[in-house]
């Protein structure tokens, strides 16, 4: 620093296992000189380093003298020394000396740090007439008229208006996220559709004069003029108008996840969120037997760190470096306010570290776990190591293991057992439900959001992470999980079909004493309706509590077998990881598209043959066939 009193204020940690010496020496060097010149050293034992637990208070620092080699004093350096844990309010920023070998310029990406996502909305522009339009060229032309919308990089546009007129209607909603602040403008333009597209006017509104609804009670309609398109008479203050109601939804809650693995269901208005009903504490423990994610100085290695997301937060661990079982040991918690959320958990490779090769290197992940809440017992510590499992274009893999520590800590069993008499969603997705391509289409905006802000961030969280943590690719066709979700469907009216073979048995006497039970249960219910619901309830009990003895008593984990990923051959493999425009040509692309019109053929058949037994149904109630309807009422 080139100063006689230099401060440095740097914190470094030294795990306590890996320490062999009996004593602990800091030493002072001149870096101007060659050799870096020594100064002077401080020599303290081990066994007179206090130990500091918080919430104690942090130790003061303290003025030691610097002995020279002829013990002779060279200065004072101020400095504290403990034992401590990672519960530290240092510990974050502290120097790590399993991180020694890192750069000073890459120490930033291997600390760890807690990102919280930003508050994301649903904007609703209902867009529902323009008037007096002014159309260029021919003015007898009935124009074909629709409106365009952009917000940031997204961009919808509505229908053709189905009014040629110069006041054309469309009554339509774009939907769109928006992310606070609020500093982004909502451009709409309204394009006439002749041989080439005209612009006939635009406007900008800023989305802080949108009006901020979160009850179902609709949103005032509001004229803007239009600016850019035709000719404008000053003298009559005359421009074109486009009526619309622009409303900032906080009723809904914005999916950036998985609907069936949603981290968090509470709507974006926070006079909207439920109380909290617990406490969920994380303990990233470590890993085992990872495996080689990349080569340094001619061998394989691994630089690993853990991300995990509950709701808004997102927690990422230190990177440990060279190490195939690192060990963590930090811990994490969250508020809980729905006990049917999911704990998401990723395990990566840090390829950012000391100038790593390549122009724009990507974290490949380990693997990735799901952890529901409601398999959790409260006040219960839950310690397991998970399997870590893959999918690659060569199969599934098993890729180690990750040690956790779980607990969900619930002070009030009534306000837990409340939670669940809660609707899942927010009351607006039942009063005003948006449909599955809205849905889809919110969703990928919220995704890319998402990584846009969190890899902006210091130290960034990669897109490739947030994307892999989100499922970003979840919409990608794949021949396995078509087949999975098949399976899926067949296993869920699996009671149905063992209903129909439990029928069959009885009709054909195979189970005489099933029989005469039926039988007596029959006639119980003929000559006494009044014991019909007990008798359901009664057997519904008996079943349940013959189930209990099989319930699961781990948290749940990846089932390959559910997914089929210990039983897909080569080629899917390849179809599932080939990029989108695909990638393939020739022979394997028309394969692979004459295997996907098979499949689709099948599901046309199968979804027809399910409006077949619906149009019955209908026929009965519509009375096309009446000695048919008669007979069924």
């Amino acid at each position: 620093m080139n100063k006689r009193n230099p401060e440095w204020n740097q914190v470094f940690a030294f795990t306590k296992d890996r320490i062999q010496s009996l004593s602990v020496e800091i030493t002072v060097r001149e870096k101007e000189f060659v050799n870096d010149e020594f100064i002077g050293k401080i020599a303290i034992d081990m066994s007179d380093i206090p130990t500091r637990v918080p919430p104690d208070s942090p130790l003061a620092p303290q003025w030691y003298k610097l002995e020279a080699e002829a013990n002779s004093s060279v200065g004072e350096l101020m400095m504290i020394l403990w034992f401590g844990t990672q519960a530290d309010q240092v510990f974050i920023d502290a120097w790590h000396s399993d991180v020694a070998s890192v750069s000073g310029d890459s120490i930033t990406n291997t600390r760890s740090k807690v990102y919280l996502s930003p508050r994301l909305w649903y904007l609703r522009v209902n867009i529902i007439e323009a008037q007096d339009l002014v159309v260029p060229g021919d003015k007898n032309r009935n124009p074909e008229v629709y409106v365009k919308a952009a917000l940031g990089n997204v961009k919808l546009r509505t229908r053709v208006s189905a009014d040629k007129s110069l006041n054309p209607r469309w009554n339509e909603d774009l939907m769109f996220v928006a992310v606070e602040p609020f500093y982004d403008h909502l451009v709409l333009t309204v394009v006439d559709k002749n041989n080439e597209e005209i612009s006939l006017g635009r406007c900008m509104v800023h989305l802080s004069e949108a009006y901020i609804r979160w009850l179902p009670e609709p949103v005032g309609a509001k004229w803007y003029n239009l600016e850019g398109g035709g000719d404008v008479v000053e003298e009559l203050k005359f421009a074109s108008k486009l009526n619309m109601r622009i409303s900032l939804d906080g009723g809904y809650h914005v999916f950036d996840e998985s609907i069936d693995c949603s981290s968090d269901y509470r709507a974006t208005f926070k006079g909207l969120w439920p109380p909290a009903i617990g406490v969920l504490e994380l303990g990233i423990i470590g890993a085992s037997v990872l495996v080689p994610m990349k080569s340094r100085d001619g061998r394989e290695t691994t630089d690993a760190y853990c991300v995990a997301k509950y709701g808004p937060k997102w927690v990422r661990t230190r990177t440990v470096v060279n190490s195939f079982s690192p060990k963590w040991n930090e811990q994490y918690t969250w508020e809980v306010y729905d006990p049917y959320t999911v704990l998401i958990i990723g395990i990566f490779g840090n390829c950012h570290l000391n100038g790593e090769k390549g122009p724009n290197p990507k974290d490949p992940s380990i693997g990735k776990l799901r952890i529901r809440l409601s398999t959790l017992s409260t006040n219960r510590v839950y310690t397991y190591s998970y399997p870590l499992i893959a999918l690659q274009p060569s199969g599934v893999k098993k890729m180690g293991e990750i040690q956790l520590a779980l607990r969900f800590t619930s002070p009030s069993y009534t306000s837990l057992l409340a939670a669940y008499a809660r609707p899942l969603f927010p009351k607006m997705h039942y009063i005003h439900p948006l449909s599955v391509y809205q849905l889809d289409s919110l969703r990928q905006q919220a995704i890319g959001i998402l990584c846009s802000r969190l890899s902006s961030a210091e130290p960034p969280l990669r897109t490739e992470v947030t994307g892999f943590m989100l499922d970003a690719g979840y919409q990608l066709w794949s021949p396995r999980k078509a087949k999975a979700n098949t399976e899926r469907l067949m296993d869920a009216v699996h009671v149905i079909t063992e209903a129909w073979k439990w029928f069959d048995t009885i009709k054909k006497w195979n189970n005489p004493a099933a029989n005469v039970l039926v039988i007596v249960l029959y006639l119980v219910v003929v000559f006494y309706p009044s014991l019909v619901l007990p008798t359901l309830l009664i057997y519904c009990f008996l079943i349940g509590i013959w189930q209990y003895r099989k319930r699961p008593r781990d948290p749940t984990h990846v089932d390959i077998k559910l997914s089929l990923a210990d039983s897909t051959n080569a080629d899917e493999w390849d179809e599932e990881f080939d990029t989108f425009p695909s990638s393939k040509q020739g022979e394997v692309l028309r394969m692979r598209y004459d295997r996907l019109r098979s499949m689709a053929g099948k599901v046309m058949v199968m979804v027809g043959d399910l409006a077949t037994q619906g149009e019955r149904l209908t026929a009965l109630w519509s009375w096309q066939d009446p000695v048919a309807s008669v007979l069924y009422f």
